[in-house]
């Protein structure tokens, strides 16, 4: 199973297209898939024009039993289908509301671990986009995925914001005690003839070495982003063959990698303990 949040503190870094365009690079490549936006901006709806039945604040509820997450209705009936093998659950102003509830609940960073985790089974990859701030949302994103793409656009103030990430994953990871890890540092609007590209990349550079997160393939430039922003369509519809999408797809392969190497020394440990 693979999962991970899409999250800078910074916003404008092309966070929403990312998470959006690296779902469909993996459903593309065969894996049942699952976008969840958790920003109360509703970005994913917007960007592609959905008009759900339900949403996430539909689907999490507010209401405790037992300890455990009472969720108000089925994750079937409030995601929506976008392409083959990848479906969306949408945010809305709702999520707002529905933050504020889940701020009163004990164990409340473990709320989407509790409430999706019955799904998991449903999915090989789920990907959460969270708003570009420090909220209760994105610990509860983090706590869940585990696992942090940190999109980076090619300004000082992203490098700044990704920085912030890095340190949110650490001390919720260690106020909760639960291991997350950025397993990615993702350059999003690169252009190179720009000069701020190399001091940027510079920064990057210093931050992966750090913290020893991969830098993946960066994206570059494209007008068909915005073209398939303004149509509210994915860019893998608008046009296939477009250069942002050959990169997206990239960065999609080389993290598919990590978790498909960790899964075969998971099965070699495995292996080893059997014998023993």
């Amino acid at each position: 199973m693979i999962k991970l949040m899409v999250g800078n503190q910074k916003g404008g870094v092309a966070k929403t297209t990312s998470a959006i365009t690296l779902a469909r690079c993996f459903a593309d490549r065969g894996l049942r898939t699952l976008l969840i936006d958790s920003d109360p901006q509703g970005s994913i709806a917007v960007t592609l024009r959905l008009k759900p039945q339900a949403y996430l604040a539909d689907f999490i509820g507010a209401g405790r039993q037992g300890g455990g997450i009472v969720t108000q209705l089925r994750l079937g009936d409030c995601v929506t289908t976008v392409a083959e093998r990848l479906d969306v659950l949408c945010g809305n102003r709702e999520t707002t509301t529905m933050e504020q509830h889940i701020f009163t609940m004990f164990g409340r960073e473990h709320v989407f671990q509790k409430a999706f985790e019955p799904y998991e089974g449903n999915y090989d990859a789920i990907i959460v986009d969270v708003a570009p701030s420090i909220s209760l949302l994105q610990a509860c994103s983090m706590v869940f995925c585990q696992n942090v793409v940190i999109p980076v656009s090619m300004d000082t103030l992203s490098v700044s914001g990704a920085g912030a990430t890095i340190f949110s994953a650490q001390t919720i990871g260690d106020s909760v005690r639960v291991p997350i890890r950025c397993v990615g540092l993702l350059p999003t609007i690169v252009n190179k003839r720009f000069g701020l590209t190399d001091i940027v990349m510079k920064m990057m550079g210093q931050l992966s070495e750090t913290y020893k997160i991969p830098i993946l393939p960066a994206i570059r430039t494209d007008q068909v982003i915005g073209k398939a922003t303004r149509a509210h369509k994915m860019v893998a519809d608008l046009d296939p063959q477009s250069k942002a999408l050959e990169d997206y797809d990239a960065a999609a392969g080389q993290l598919l990698e990590v978790f498909k190497v960790e899964g075969m020394n998971a099965q070699a440990q495995h292996g080893q303990s059997i014998a023993v």
